[in-house]
């Protein structure tokens, strides 16, 4: 049975989190995960941050396929842009390797890894630590990294069905 690894990843422009998982046929298994923390400065500059620190997590734990969270449009639309703009960077990151990228939403994630799409973060850190059976808490933005690479291991039909079937690879991206 092969194994598959796959990178999540949670973009944020202060801290993106990153969660490497392998998955040899049901069976997950952690490999590693952290953040990305970026100094307050010009964007461009935090851009470049988190596009070479995504570069070098690939370069290292070598994933086969990676999964970036959605952005959703929040009450401020320049928080969205710059939201936006770390995805962006993130996603280039993947493709830059060649990898196929799957986005999922946070409702997607919450409801495949907790069973509620409206679950709070504590609960997915929760879980996340039980379903990779892990001795400690991650970070939030790690957890919600593996999150989402546990609900594309799942083929994005964890708990809550969420069907990937039908979907192609385009220019490097699940479609």
């Amino acid at each position: 049975m092969s194994t598959i690894r796959i990178l999540g990843i949670d973009p944020g422009l202060r801290s993106t989190g990153f969660g490497v998982l392998d998955k040899q046929g049901q069976k997950l298994s952690y490999v590693a995960s952290g953040c990305i923390k970026t100094a307050v400065g010009e964007l461009p500059e935090r851009l470049k941050v988190i596009l070479s620190s995504l570069t070098e997590v690939i370069a290292c734990y070598q994933p086969q396929q990676v999964t970036v969270e959605k952005v959703f449009v929040n009450v401020n639309p320049q928080s969205t842009l710059l939201l936006g703009q770390a995805r962006g960077a993130a996603i280039c990151a993947a493709v830059q390797a060649d990898l196929p990228v799957a986005e999922y939403t946070a409702l997607q994630v919450k409801q495949s890894v907790v069973g509620n799409g409206h679950a709070e973060k504590e609960q997915v850190q929760e879980m996340v630590k039980r379903l990779l059976a892990l001795e400690g808490t991650p970070s939030p933005d790690a957890a919600d990294a593996l999150a989402c690479a546990i609900c594309h291991a799942h083929g994005g039909a964890g708990l809550g069905k969420l069907s990937t079937r039908g979907l192609r690879v385009k220019n490097g991206r699940l479609v």
